[in-house]
């Protein structure tokens, strides 16, 4: 990871679990080159935590707004942090 990495926290609302969401978002934070996790959260929404160069957050941000097909996204909600460096891949919480 780079020395100008960040931190982007992104919640996804809509409806965005049971329709392959953690699996879109994992396929393309990789594609990307960042690292972080992606799980659900108990009110329906989706977490995504990324860490990388900030194009590339906004890249990742911009292919969570649109979603796969079968999900139908209402907001991607982004907090910055600084980078963490805690993670060296990007994972699927189950």
């Amino acid at each position: 990871m780079s020395v100008d990495s960040v931190g982007y926290k992104m919640i996804v609302s809509g409806q965005v679990q049971g329709v392959g969401f953690r699996y879109f978002a994992w396929r393309n934070a990789v594609a990307l080159g960042v690292v972080g996790l992606v799980r659900n959260l108990p009110d329906g929404s989706v977490e995504v935590y990324a860490e990388g160069p900030r194009e590339a957050l906004e890249q990742l941000r911009s292919r969570l707004r649109e979603g796969p097909r079968s999900a139908a996204v209402a907001q991607v909600a982004v907090q910055e942090h600084a980078a963490t460096r805690r993670h060296a891949s990007f994972s699927i919480e189950y």
